[in-house]
């Protein structure tokens, strides 16, 4: 997700708020009132001191942050040690790259190397290649003499312009031309392979966002290439994930494309409910603070197990907590919560027709069964097939979504936030 964390942070002062929190901590854009505003103020400096969070969100998260996923954890160790391609599939912030970071730096050796790759701002194939080429150098190879080295021997169609920061950092970039050869693309694919060859290690390539290369021009040839490639690859396999659900299922379990079977497919599933209340009741006792079990469990239901929003919601209800929690706490950093999605939420809702609203309230109190008679006449959807038309159109702005063969709303407090407009 447009990933922002905790740090950098300084200090906060009433006039470095907009400055500092803004960027920092997502949970001030909106607050309700002036005493709000400076209790918080207070409570976020002294937090600060201690640099210490309780909850983490908004960005990839590891060590005590990191909550259950067992199962998944061992199943994705196996297949990165044992050269298998892996799919991870689930709606957007349920923790996918936590959990392929949290088992890469588990898996990591000398004779395996796991590379991250974030495809989210290629828009076609060549920002693709450059950023592929690029960080598979820097992270396969420390020194930039022997990148450049490896251009000459493993990239012979190409002339690239490469750039190396004359300081101690070491910056290395490399800028490519992709006019010069039909067999440039295969032998940039190839790279890691050959490269973990010389070398005599393992790679395991992470690409997030995977799910853009659907959106290039000619995406079909392009899948293609990629597969007619990575397919042949004896010493790199490939752990590909991406946040819109709906794409990477179709990239992956549609028979009649490219990656259709290309690995081992994970569908993540939401933590269960006694996992996050114990998070949750450890990391308030640990901090000094008090949490009923009862009440972590409000937490959790409130935003549907959402990874995110759970850990959200936690973080709000601790900044508003002296030593117990209370009710009113629990409902004020719930209104919170739904104040700072707001403008998001009028963003997405803003073009949606009156019958796509009036499905969505419909999915909101639990109809099943769209399609029949009763529920077209009570919510005014016409007929069955512009149902049916609704459902795939907001499948595919990735409002709505089928978990555990039902409809629901991928992001839970746009669903808080529909009930009270």
């Amino acid at each position: 997700m447009g990933e922002s964390g905790f740090a950098p942070i300084r200090r906060i002062t009433i006039f470095g708020l907009v400055e500092n929190v803004q960027r920092a901590f997502p949970i001030i854009h909106t607050l309700h009132t002036v005493r709000t505003f400076l209790v918080r103020v207070h409570l976020l400096n002294n937090f600060l001191a201690d640099m210490n969070p309780p909850f983490q969100f908004g960005r990839a998260i590891a060590d005590e942050f990191f909550t259950d996923r067992q199962q998944e954890s061992e199943r994705l160790l196996a297949n990165f040690q044992n050269g298998i391609n892996t799919i991870l599939i689930s709606p957007r912030r349920w923790g996918k790259t936590s959990l392929v970071k949290k088992v890469a730096k588990s898996a990591a050796t000398n004779e395996l190397k796991i590379i991250y790759i974030d495809i989210f701002q290629c828009r076609e194939p060549e920002d693709f290649f450059q950023l592929f080429v690029e960080t598979i150098l820097k992270h396969a190879i420390p020194k930039w003499q022997q990148r450049l080295q490896a251009v000459g021997e493993f990239l012979t169609h190409l002339a690239p312009k490469i750039t190396v920061s004359p300081d101690s950092t070491n910056e290395f970039s490399i800028a490519l031309d992709l006019k010069k050869d039909e067999k440039t693309p295969a032998e940039i694919l190839n790279l890691p392979d050959r490269l973990a060859e010389k070398l005599n290690c393992n790679f395991v390539i992470c690409i997030d966002e995977f799910q853009q290369i659907g959106e290039f021009k000619d995406s079909l040839s392009f899948q293609k290439l990629l597969r007619s490639a990575w397919q042949h690859h004896t010493r790199t396999s490939y752990c590909l994930f991406g946040s819109q659900k709906h794409l990477m299922q179709h990239l992956f379990t549609d028979k009649s494309l490219p990656f259709y079977k290309f690995g081992d497919v994970i569908y993540l599933t939401k933590i269960p409910t006694q996992e996050w209340v114990s998070f949750i009741v450890s990391r308030f006792q640990n901090s000094g603070k008090n949490i009923t079990p009862e009440q972590a469990q409000t937490i959790c239901q409130t935003v549907d197990n959402h990874s995110s929003y759970v850990q959200q919601l936690s973080w709000l209800v601790w900044l508003d907590t002296t030593t117990a929690v209370t009710q009113p706490i629990i409902e004020n950093a719930k209104a919170d919560l739904i104040a700072q999605n707001s403008p998001l939420f009028e963003a997405l809702t803003t073009n949606l027709t009156a019958p796509q609203f009036r499905f969505l309230k419909a999915v909101m109190a639990g109809e099943e069964k769209l399609t029949t008679q009763a529920a077209i006449e009570k919510y005014k959807l016409n007929s069955s097939a512009n149902v049916m038309a609704i459902k795939k159109a907001l499948i595919k702005r990735d409002i709505i979504e089928v978990y555990n063969e039902r409809l629901t709303f991928t992001d839970p407090v746009l669903a808080l936030w529909l009930a009270q407009e």
